[in-house]
């Protein structure tokens, strides 16, 4: 089984839901609805899930099922996840924010 792509939606906020994914599997199988939680101990993967039931249990609609499929999703998600994250960072970046390297080029080019 090969994840073939990865979709993030990131959620605005102070909110512990920090993003959505969407993760296909061998381009023919998609799981929509994971999260990416900020937990005490960093972030966490949490799996589509149903509402409590009569106990108050969270039942997982679709799960891995083995340690080496678990990890290939995290690993996978929480990468994806801190591109998104950088790749929005620089885009809100402000013109003063951003490094100084070009334009001091540009003034040592004027000066030359």
């Amino acid at each position: 089984m090969q994840i073939t792509n990865v979709s993030i939606r990131l959620c605005k906020g102070k909110s512990r839901l920090k993003a959505i994914a969407s993760v296909t599997l061998d381009n023919c199988f998609v799981i929509h609805l994971i999260k990416i939680i900020q937990g005490q101990k960093g972030l966490f993967i949490a799996m589509p899930s149903s509402n409590k039931n009569s106990k108050g249990i969270y039942l997982d609609i679709a799960h891995p099922i083995n340690h080496e499929t678990r990890n290939m999703l995290e690993t996978a998600i929480k990468s994806s996840f801190q591109e998104k994250v950088e790749k929005e960072n620089l885009e809100n970046q402000t013109v003063e924010e951003k490094p100084l390297e070009f334009e001091e080029k540009k003034e040592e080019a004027n000066n030359n």
